[in-house]
């Protein structure tokens, strides 16, 4: 009888071999060791000592190169024949069945050698008996009398259970059986004695499918291009071997998801690099890092058009991989505008993710929130833009480039799907055009999702609704006697209408306005394709957009005009807009709207120098045919407060109590002296007073804005002076600031009444609260900073008394004031200023007021403190120099 050579492809059982040919695996053949029987592997219950028996000879054979020698073969009725012999290893010299009935672990079948004829055949059979004779004194393998039994459990009941008891920890396990390149039967080595059998998805990988029978119809399905290849790479590597098992999750078909590690390594990560998979984004979240492996692997098989990408073709990107540009323009959570340094305006969309969709009822009342998150974040910022693909326009849709943004090195879209406010893009699997962190960015929206972020939570925050103040000029004339009495209100610009023309939203009021600015005249653009500009119009209107569009303001209402706009002035980075645009040649002076307002020398100056430049407007201005007014401008310049002339810093000390800080650091003091000694016996009085029975009369009537009240305040049950600055007359609550502390709250009408008592009238005390501003310093705009700079502010302040030196007085009497502590500072440079700069919540301004520019030492002092700030990272600058746009 010929000896051959074949290869173990695997072990069915401890008597049965499945044999390959060494030079084609496709060709296969069953052999059955000669005169020996083993336990059987059953689904309903394996035989005492089956999977040890099976394992013994699967150990020491499976995938090794064996030779083989058919002794005979039998042919069971209505069956194929059944070939029987010896198998030899040709490295360990090891023959079976010999070894394993020595071991103990396969039985003489009960008709052994009944029929055997041959020398050779009777010598095996006489070596075997004695083994078994020995094995069976010895209790060996299956003649042991206790401890074959194994607890195998084929079916899971709860797979999503499972999974959780045993994520994180790496399971031994044996592949029973690869059903196609992506998925395996294995069996789950729990303990000793408890084996779990069952389907195993491999995670991360999905291969082609094998060639299968529809269960529905019993038809054949043919294979897909690919998965025989893929099939047999998997098994060749795999099959009946000792693997690891992460066990990672359940899919939606409540099928485990786990990664499968052999020595070598994870086979899908092989898989990939021989071009027989492709990458699975749904696994994404549940691989984590070890996702990223699976990525480059793939991206290998990419480049070298291996199997699966033999036609691959690498996506074409845009026409500049990588730019620098400020943001001009959010259109919405997933779209920017995006300006280069030459001017060129362009819109990206953000890579892989996907703003809240307004067609969909959860997430459409979360859309305004999410772009006004990234508004704040960018708007006006230097980022880098990487087009990562170009998708040509169709279906109605225009051209779009799908970019990567970073900011400070932290990329937008990651930064929005952590925070709950997009969704991530789930990609067709032929769709290459997405992020180059898409994994990330599964992972962040998962733990988004867990944490209920944004979107993701089970209900969204009322978004703010704004009603139009410039409706008509009834509301306007409404909304104006709340605005006349408030200074810098901060607001944010949603359009710009023309050079000098816009629409702003008032948060604290919940106004939309239309805003005008005064004391100029700017060039008209044109409204329509069919209208004209006037000279210069469309680059005042193009310029404005540049500064102001989407940008945080603050404004100064002065008047309405007929139509229901507001007029007023708007400040940006503490400039007024209008002082800019006639700087620029942009605008031109109303002369009597300008002294109106107040600032007719700042844009007397500013337009006087536009002249000697001879900018945009005026390029063509001839200074003889100026009329003769220069000597009544010199003396409206000498006179002003306005101008640009460096005067003396004062020194003006006054002992201070700061009694408020609002979001944007503003503060409210109390000098102290006698008009605090006289609050102190007011409110004394006061207290007295509303103590009384007598004295608790409500209100005649529902407040009036403006109206001095007596107020309830809320953390202290005590009554102080108030005046109202907004009324809710449905819900019949009235915003009052109390005048003498400078704080304000919400209060019902019914914690209000009447301040008719001439005894605490102002005219007998006036407000104690003094608006006043830290000299010398600029806050930044983003919020989250601002609320740090006030939290410092407070902390460091609270409970003293201290000097503050008045370097300015605004003609509205708010004061500008150097803070010190007179129990430690010892200079004009060691103040509470100076802290503030140290600890990053503020910045030396980078324009600076006349009477600002006169104290060089203090400046020096500051910047110097900035500089430090900023390489130690501190505040504001934690992500780097916020100047550098």
């Amino acid at each position: 009888m010929s000896i051959q050579q074949a290869k173990v492809k695997s072990v069915t059982s401890g008597d049965t071999l499945v044999l390959t040919s060494v030079k084609n695996s496709t060709q296969e053949r069953l052999l059955s060791l000669a005169f020996v029987t083993a336990p059987r592997l059953r689904r309903d219950g394996d035989e005492p000592f089956a999977f040890q028996s099976r394992d013994f000879l699967r150990r020491l054979v499976v995938g090794k190169v064996v030779q083989f020698q058919v002794l005979y073969t039998i042919t069971p009725p209505n069956s194929r024949p059944i070939e029987l012999g010896r198998v030899i290893s040709p490295t360990t010299g090891q023959a079976f069945p010999e070894t394993a009935v020595a071991e103990g672990w396969l039985k003489l079948r009960d008709n052994a050698g009944r029929n055997e004829t041959t020398d050779e055949s009777i010598s095996l059979l006489e070596k075997l008996k004695a083994a078994e004779a020995k094995a069976k004194s010895e209790s060996k393998g299956l003649w042991a009398t206790s401890g074959g039994a194994i607890e195998v459990v084929q079916d899971l009941d709860d797979p999503k259970a499972f999974a959780e008891e045993w994520k994180g920890k790496p399971v031994d396990a044996i592949v029973e059986k690869v059903l196609s390149g992506d998925r395996v039967i294995v069996r789950l080595l729990l303990a000793p004695k408890r084996h779990v059998q069952t389907l195993l998805l491999i995670a991360g990988l999905r291969c082609p499918s094998t060639k299968r029978v529809n269960t529905s119809d019993g038809k054949e399905q043919a294979a897909e291009a690919g998965g025989e290849r893929a099939h047999q790479f998997v098994e060749e590597r795999i099959l009946q071997r000792n693997v690891k098992i992460d066990v990672l999750g359940v899919s939606p078909q409540n099928q485990l998801i786990g990664n499968v590690k052999h020595p070598m390594g994870s086979i899908a990560e092989f898989v990939m690099k021989a071009g027989l998979g492709r990458c699975v984004d749904n696994h994404s979240t549940l691989l984590g890092q070890d996702m990223k492996v699976l990525r480059d692997a793939e991206k290998s098989a990419k480049d070298k058009k291996l199997e699966l990408f033999k036609d691959h073709v690498a996506p074409r990107g845009g026409d500049s991989s990588s730019l620098d540009a400020v943001v001009s323009k959010v259109q919405s959570a997933d779209t920017i505008y995006v300006r280069h340094k030459t001017g060129v305006e362009k819109r990206v969309n953000l890579s892989s993710v996907r703003q809240p969709k307004p067609s969909d009822p959860k997430q459409a009342p979360f859309g305004a929130e999410a772009k006004e998150f990234l508004r704040k974040r960018l708007i006006g910022k230097s980022v880098r833009v990487n087009i990562d693909a170009k998708r040509p326009a169709q279906d109605g849709f225009e051209e779009r480039e799908m970019a990567t943004v970073t900011l400070n090195n932290k990329n937008v879209a990651l930064l929005l799907v952590e925070e709950g406010w997009v969704s991530v893009i789930r990609h067709r699997r032929d769709d290459e055009d997405r992020s180059q962190i898409y994994d990330e960015l599964l992972a962040a929206e998962a733990e988004a999702q867990k944490a209920k972020k944004g979107l993701w939570a089970d209900k969204a925050s009322g978004a703010r609704q704004y009603a139009d103040a410039s409706e008509s000029v009834q509301k306007a004339k409404i909304q104006l006697s709340v605005l006349q009495r408030q200074k810098r209100v901060p607001a944010i610009v949603d359009y710009v209408k023309s050079g000098s023309r816009f629409t702003v939203l008032v948060p604290r009021e919940s106004a939309r306005l239309t805003f005008v600015l005064s004391g100029i005249r700017a060039p008209k653009s044109a409204r329509g394709a069919n209208d004209t500009s006037e000279p210069f119009g469309q680059e005042a209107h193009d310029f404005a957009n540049r500064r102001l569009n989407q940008r945080d303001v603050e404004i100064d209402v002065e008047n309405i005009d007929k139509v229901g706009g507001f007029i007023g002035t708007l400040y940006i980075n503490r400039e007024s807009f209008a002082k800019i645009l006639v700087e620029e040649g942009l605008a031109s002076v109303h002369a009597y709207s300008a002294e109106q307002s107040g600032h007719a020398r700042e844009l007397f100056a500013a337009e006087s120098r536009a002249k000697e430049a001879r900018k945009n407007i005026w390029q063509d201005w001839d200074p003889s045919k100026e009329e003769d007014g220069a000597g009544e401008e010199e003396t409206t310049q000498a006179n002003g407060t306005n101008g640009d002339t460096a005067v003396e810093r004062k020194k003006d000390y006054r002992d201070v109590v700061i009694t408020n800080i609002d979001e944007t650091c503003k503060l409210k003091i109390q000098q102290v002296g006698t008009g605090t000694s006289a609050l102190t016996e007011m409110m004394n009085a006061f207290k007295t007073f509303h103590l009384n029975k007598a004295n608790e009369q409500p209100l005649p009537g529902p407040p009036k804005t403006g109206e001095l009240v007596a107020a309830r305040f809320s953390e202290d049950g005590q009554w102080y002076r108030a005046k109202v600055r907004h009324n809710d007359r449905e819900g019949k609550v009235a915003e009052v600031l109390y005048i003498d502390y400078g704080n304000s709250e919400k209060q019902a009408w019914s914690q209000l009444r009447p301040l008719s008592q001439p005894q605490f009238s102002t005219q007998r005390l006036k407000s104690q609260a003094v608006d006043a501003i830290f000299s010398f310093l600029q806050f930044p705009t983003q919020t989250d900073y601002l609320a740090d700079a006030a939290a410092f502010i407070g902390q460091v302040t609270a409970e003293k008394q201290l000097v503050a030196n008045v370097d300015h007085v605004d003609p509205d009497g708010t004061l500008h004031i150097t803070l010190f502590d007179p129990k430690v500072s010892g200079s004009l440079v060691e103040s509470f200023n100076a802290d503030v700069v140290a600890e990053g919540y503020a910045m030396v301004p980078r324009k600076l007021r006349p009477w600002e520019r006169s104290a060089t030492d203090v400046l020096s002092s500051l910047r110097a403190k900035e500089e430090q700030a900023k390489k130690d990272r501190k505040g504001m600058w934690e992500y780097g120099d916020l100047t550098e746009d």
